[in-house]
């Protein structure tokens, strides 16, 4: 198909032609090869003025803490509240193989067969920071077709799932009852960046998770209310960050979470700083294609393809530093400039 045809697809409503437009669409996008990433720019480009309507939802948490079941309550609700929802999942890829298992479906039976949501995992191919390296076109496939809540569930390996809070408008961390102590609540990283945090399985052990939530919000204020910005608590102008109490397997308090997140979302709207962030993650991930380009490139090219294999070689014996071939193999890729 071609990118007008998948644009056309994608602006099918909701339907079987419109779900066969956006697999085909991620696919194209999620390619490695040079004519399909041509093809994709172009899909892209035509996409961009159907996009940025919908409110974009990132959720990282340890493995264990039930970020798919909850999101599955969580996309249940809100289809009974009206919105469409999309969920992208981002599964580890095999270190030794390659491979992805992509299970994330299954673990979400109701949500997956909804007419009204749509499920797309996609593998981490060794992407850092607990997403896929093509989310967040990804994400506009999905708002290109009319979905108006799409959620990214990163990978969950703990405090290094940063990179998904540069492509949401709403960071939200899922917690266990009994995770840690003080020390731990105060931990920097993933904590000093979350927007809200989500005590899950809160039926389990109701003192433990209420210790929790004291613990964090002790934490989000020591930490400076959110990275240090400087902004007094009592500031009603600008958002600082809250700790709710769920479960999702019961379905207890998924109200309250999205109470939390409307809340958010019209603060952020109404200062400004929604529109602010996103034009930052536009940037950002302007420099973040750059980055990814000059690697390929430099790679690519013939002074340092002849010369890659030798350096390699010396480093791995630990006969040159590391740092020299680096700044040899920079210099051969400079002279062609």
């Amino acid at each position: 198909m071609t990118p007008a045809q998948l644009l056309e697809g994608l602006l099918h409503g909701d339907s079987p032609v419109q779900r066969r437009a956006m697999a085909k669409a991620i696919t194209l996008l999620e390619s490695t090869r040079t004519d399909h990433r041509a093809l994709a720019d172009e899909l892209l480009t035509a996409m961009l003025p159907h996009t940025g309507q919908s409110f974009r939802l990132g959720i990282s948490g340890v493995p264990g803490v039930g970020k798919s079941t909850f999101i599955e309550a969580l996309g249940l609700y809100l289809i009974g509240q009206g919105h469409r929802v999309a969920v992208l999942t981002i599964d580890p890829s095999s270190t030794v193989s390659g491979g992805s298992i992509l299970g994330d479906k299954t673990r979400m039976e109701r949500l997956s067969v909804h007419e009204r949501a749509y499920i797309r995992p996609s593998p981490s191919s060794g992407t850092l920071g607990g997403v896929a390296e093509k989310t967040r076109e990804s994400m506009l496939v999905c708002e290109a077709a009319g979905y108006d809540v799409v959620i990214v569930e990163t990978v969950g390996v703990g405090q290094s799932e940063t990179a998904v809070a540069n492509m949401t408008d709403m960071f939200v961390l899922m917690q266990l009852p009994n995770a840690g102590d003080d020390l731990q609540a105060i931990k920097k990283g993933v904590m000093e960046i979350a927007d809200l945090v989500v005590i899950n399985k809160a039926d389990i052990d109701a003192i433990a998770a209420t210790r929790a939530e004291l613990q964090i919000t002790s934490a989000l204020q020591l930490l400076g209310m959110h990275g240090g910005s400087g902004h007094a608590h009592a500031d009603t102008s600008q958002w600082h960050p809250k700790v709710v109490q769920l479960s999702a397997l019961l379905g207890q308090g998924v109200d309250t979470f999205w109470a939390a997140v409307t809340e958010f979302r019209g603060l952020q709207t109404a200062n400004g700083r929604l529109v602010l962030r996103r034009q930052q993650q536009a940037l950002s991930w302007m420099w973040e294609r750059i980055d990814a380009g000059l690697k390929q490139s430099f790679k690519a090219q013939s002074n340092v393809q002849l010369l890659l294999p030798q350096l390699s070689q010396q480093v791995a014996a630990g006969q040159l530093a590391a740092s020299t071939a680096a700044r040899q193999l920079l210099g051969a890729y400079q002279s062609l400039g």
